[in-house]
């Protein structure tokens, strides 16, 4: 594998998170033999991601032992951690990484993912963004015994945090922009129910407030906000989401935009650089190029990029979705959630669907306690009827579908 000062890999990655982890899976259902390597700037190897957020906090039986995929084990892989890659050249098909090791590869996978946002203020180990396996494991330590908590952003990292830390013995103050929690999501009917079941459970919310820097006070941290208040806590979360990592792609001279454009088969301009999960901007067979942060796509997207990294031909025929659950509240979505859009909300059994519409057609479908079948939603999506009459009562729970 290694050639003079030149490691070789077939599959190179670059980048070790769910993208990666599923794409070395996705090698071995074709190719069960040629060398992977995968160069990850993460101290731990792939692991789920968004039960850092989610199911960690609110399934006991769900432990840290269930989050690493342990790809090493499964897939023979070799995942070299602590790895920054600074350089890509594709004449000679090679990488370079900060501490100048060199690699090449028969065929480069880019799942570099995104960078977090993050405000000015001093280093300290009680203030950070939310990114990590090792984010959840200071966290952990931080939270409970009534610490106060503050978390930063009305996303889904900032929401899910909040009321999954209020769950769990802490205090929990959540800064957010928006008028009302959600409401650049959600119709403003939901978006209030939304906010109000973080009131009903005792987070202190502070809208229409968005956060400046932060400092320190004696023992405590002091969130600054640009309208001149401050919040003082035991610790400070960043949930302000995250920019693409575009920079290597671009560098390389691969098509980038929005983010790096790849084919159906997730090929980039250069036929031997592929491109999966939060960077890639692919051919949505309902939404058209598109580019998606979400694990739903990580996963697929990373399945089917391995497969044809090692010789398949299949074709991303698939629409993602996104999801979360807070408190009582579970809701999945397909397509363009715009509330400056009309919107039509259907009632369904105990819950809600909510139907997006541009030139009286749904262009985005949200489902709010309704467990649907998303086929369904997508078929929906794909061969839209015109006019609300028609889509009463067109999605249901997969329980209340005869």
């Amino acid at each position: 594998m290694s050639t003079s000062n030149v490691t070789h890999y077939d599959y190179l990655f670059i980048g070790g998170g769910i993208a990666a982890g599923y794409a070395a899976e996705g090698i071995r259902e074709v190719d069960k033999d040629s060398s992977i390597g995968i160069l990850s700037s993460d101290m731990d190897g792939p692991y789920t991601r968004p039960a850092l957020s989610k199911k960690i906090w609110t399934d006991e039986a769900f432990t840290e032992e269930d989050v690493p995929f342990n790809t090493a084990e499964k897939t023979g892989a070799d995942v070299l951690l602590e790895t920054v890659v600074t350089s890509i050249d594709k004449e000679t098909k090679t990488v370079t990484t900060k501490e100048g090791r060199t690699f090449s590869y028969g065929k480069l996978l880019l799942v570099t993912g995104g960078e977090p946002q993050t405000i000015e203020g001093p280093e300290d180990e009680r203030a950070f963004t939310f990114r990590s396996f090792e984010d959840y494991r200071k966290l952990r330590d931080l939270s409970g015994n009534n610490q106060h908590v503050i978390v930063v952003g009305g996303s889904y990292i900032g929401t899910e945090l909040a009321a999954n830390l209020q769950l769990n013995n802490t205090q929990v103050t959540l800064v957010y922009p928006q008028d009302v929690l959600g409401d650049k999501r959600f119709p403003l009917e939901l978006a209030k129910e939304f906010e109000e079941s973080y009131r009903k459970a005792g987070v202190t919310l502070m809208n229409k407030s968005r956060a400046d820097s932060y400092s320190k006070k004696e023992n405590k941290l002091v969130l600054n906000l640009e309208n001149g208040k401050t919040v003082e806590g035991d610790a400070l979360v960043l949930g302000l989401g995250v920019k693409p990592r575009l920079s290597l792609a671009e560098k390389a001279g691969l098509d980038v935009q929005d983010g790096v454009i790849v084919n159906e088969n997730f090929q980039t301009s250069d036929p031997d650089i592929y491109a999966a999960g939060d960077i890639s901007a692919y051919p949505d067979p309902i939404l058209g190029r598109h580019r998606i942060e979400h694990v739903d796509h990580a996963r697929q997207s990373g399945t089917v990029v391995g497969k044809n990294m090692a010789g398949s031909s299949v074709s991303y025929d698939y629409t993602p979705y996104f999801y979360s659950k807070v408190f009582d509240i579970s809701w999945k979505a397909i397509g363009t959630l715009d509330p400056d859009l009309d919107i039509f909300i259907d009632h369904v059994d105990d819950g809600k669907v909510a139907y997006y519409l541009k030139q009286n057609k749904p262009v985005g479908i949200l489902t709010w306690n309704v467990e649907p079948d998303l086929d369904k939603v997508r078929d929906v999506l794909k061969n839209p009827p015109e006019g609300t009459d028609k889509l009463r009562g067109l999605i249901q729970s997969k329980k209340s579908d005869s």
